[in-house]
């Protein structure tokens, strides 16, 4: 089977080096950067720049970009995947964007005859690379089925939430509330220790063998000890993921406290010039504010 990832960011990277693994399949990458295009090359996979330059007759892409808009021209722009991909072929994004984009994308590729899942992602990078990704998926019975093959070499888990396009994502929306709010916490923690007189190595050693410890504080709060701000993930993923979370909240009358403070964290840790840095950094946002030192200043 000829298949795809468009985004060969470090979730996107993973998935495609999990297909090039899998047996059966023929696996290409695409992403404009020639470092990942040269990663990915060298793992033994097809790398393009443009996804109008995959190999024509791709059956089934994974898209993971960054938001609606890149997910529409990566498929059906000038630029797009579509005119690459065979009859019948099965679109799986997997990117993180709003239910009502997602819905509107699966009818997009409805009317050019190919198959839909909304499949947004979890795990983070490491889970990405060993094929152990959580995948929260909706999707008719033929698009889930034609879809296998890739999601099971992704995937540890793929939840099944329905037919209809957009319960993918507003999972992953839900998900992202949860996300966000446990980062903005972790720093707030790492940060309210700092001040208070704590050595950083202290508080992380002893929240993660308390019952106070979560995968992000875990996962994130090294990032803060080593001084490593290369963005995994960054500030301004989560100005956008939260505020897909506030706009879904909206849309049903449902207050969501927690998250618009998350939110509010991180767009002051933008607006003072971190957005393009690993999302653990949003911790400088209470460095401004209370002048703490991190470990690597």
């Amino acid at each position: 089977m000829r298949v795809a990832v468009i985004g060969l960011g470090s979730m996107g990277m993973g998935a495609a080096l999990s297909l090039l693994k899998a047996p059966g399949l023929e696996a290409a990458g695409c992403d404009p950067r020639p470092g990942a295009q040269a990663e990915f090359a060298g793992a033994g996979g097809t790398a393009v720049g443009r996804a109008a330059d995959l190999p024509q007759g791709t059956e089934a892409v994974q898209v993971l970009v960054v938001n609606a808009g890149q997910c529409e021209a990566a498929l059906f722009g000038p630029e797009g995947a579509a005119p690459r991909l065979a009859p019948g072929a099965v679109i799986v994004n997997s990117s993180t964007i709003a239910p009502e984009e997602a819905r509107r994308l699966a009818a997009k590729a409805g009317a050019a005859g190919f198959l839909y899942v909304d499949a947004p992602v979890s795990g983070g990078a490491v889970a990405a690379r060993a094929g152990e990704m959580t995948v929260m998926a909706s999707g008719s019975p033929a698009a889930m089925a034609k879809a296998k093959p890739l999601l099971d070499a992704v995937a540890k888990k793929v939840w099944r939430l329905g037919e209809e396009p957009g319960l993918g994502s507003t999972m992953k929306v839900v998900h992202q509330l949860l996300a966000g709010v446990h980062i903005a916490v972790a720093a707030e923690a790492m940060a309210l220790g700092l001040k208070a007189g704590l050595e950083a190595q202290a508080v992380f050693d002893i929240v993660t063998t308390a019952a106070g410890n979560s995968w992000m504080f875990q996962n994130r709060m090294p990032h803060v000890l080593e001084g490593d701000e290369t963005p995994r993930s960054a500030v301004d993923i989560f100005v956008k993921d939260l505020g897909l979370v506030g706009d879904l909240a909206r849309s049903v009358a449902f207050p969501a406290p927690l998250a618009a403070q998350a939110h509010q964290l991180f767009v002051s840790a933008r607006a003072q010039g971190h957005g393009g840095k690993d999302d653990a950094f949003v911790i400088r946002a209470y460095q401004a504010l209370t002048g703490i030192r991190l470990p690597k200043d």
